[in-house]
């Protein structure tokens, strides 16, 4: 097994060893071909090797940081939807140990950074068509649901980590006020959507570009939730920006397929865009709070600073929507207090 394989813990190593050695016959494996493919913002990380079918993915999940059951029930689910995610080959869930197809070396997030426009319509287009077939066909009363405890606390990573931790501010009972009403506006929105299955994090980060596109990465946190959801992380992400008629053309060709297809529109998100457009808006306004709060976090409690370089972009976005919706044009008082000429550089993203 090569050495540039890092493991800080020699006991974890030899359980993975052990494992690898348990199961690669099976499978044809080369352990001398192991190599780093990718981490993420959680304690998960992703090794790649050659087996008899040629590349392989192994994820490294240690437990009790990590619980790798909920990757592999929806794995099933996405396979049984008939979609391009990940194989489970081999499970460990006690170690934390899986075996997995696997689906290519180019992230959406790669091929949309290159400037190709053509290239970035069609590839976002192949993105919402199986968006709303994931919506269709991912059966969402089997996931966990994305209820007011779970939005609120997610809010709340925003006041701790980002106001708090990242820029020292301590709201007054007026600012808390504010905040409290901004919340129950996001969340009452949220929670009047029709529900569907959710991936939480449907982004080019975690989309593949494979046979067909998209191939699904990271879905392991899908929840039964707002229909609004993944578009909006589509949409406004964490890496890559784009200008509000791309936005609004993506926005529309999604809710035209998603009415045809019958996906859960409900009244009047299915009847009339503009609504659709305002509950999906106030719906990434809650997601882009949160992401504020984690990427403070990583940065603050995991040692993972590179995604606060991200902050201006998600102060822009939800600038934006703030200057833009009456009801929530008071939550601009508390961004610019710590933004200042973040939200000035962010709104250029």
């Amino acid at each position: 097994m090569r050495d540039t394989i890092p493991w800080p813990d020699p006991a974890r190593r030899a359980a993975f060893e052990d494992w690898l050695g348990r199961i690669g016959p099976q499978h044809g494996l080369q352990p001398d071909t192991l190599a780093p493919a990718s981490a993420d913002a959680s304690f998960r990380r992703y090794l790649r090797l050659q087996g008899s079918e040629g590349s392989l993915i192994v994820m490294d999940a240690p437990p009790p940081l990590e619980d790798v059951r909920p990757f592999v029930q929806v794995a099933r689910l996405i396979a049984q939807a008939g979609l391009n995610g990940p194989q489970v080959l081999e499970c460990d869930a006690a170690q934390g140990f899986v075996l997995l197809t696997d689906l290519g070396r180019t992230l959406y997030l790669t091929a949309l950074q290159d400037g190709d426009a053509q290239q970035a319509d069609r590839l976002m287009r192949s993105a919402l068509q199986a968006l709303v077939h994931w919506q269709q066909h991912v059966p969402a009363d089997v996931l966990p649901p994305y209820d007011e405890a779970l939005l609120a606390r997610e809010l709340a990573l925003f006041p701790e980590w980002c106001v708090r931790r990242e820029f020292g501010v301590t709201w007054r009972e007026p600012e808390r006020q504010v905040w409290d009403r901004t919340c129950r506006l996001l969340i009452d929105s949220a929670l009047a959507q029709p529900t569907v299955a959710v991936h939480r994090d449907w982004m080019p980060r975690n989309l593949m570009v494979g046979d067909p596109d998209p191939g699904i990465l990271d879905f392991q946190d899908a929840v039964r939730g707002p229909v609004t959801y993944d578009l909006a992380s589509l949409l406004r992400d964490a890496f890559v920006s784009w200008d509000e008629e791309r936005e609004i053309d993506w926005a529309a060709r999604y809710w035209e397929q998603a009415r045809r297809a019958g996906v859960p529109l409900g009244e009047p998100l299915g009847q009339d865009f503009g609504e659709f457009w305002r509950a999906l808006e106030w719906m990434g306004l809650q997601r882009h709070l949160k992401v504020l709060g984690i990427f403070c976090r990583l940065k603050h409690r995991d040692g993972k600073p590179a995604y606060a370089q991200d902050l201006p972009r998600f102060f822009s976005y939800a600038t934006r929507v703030a200057h833009r919706y009456g009801p929530l044009r008071p939550l601009i008082g508390l961004l610019e207090p710590l933004s200042g000429p973040l939200v000035a550089h962010g709104l250029t993203f």
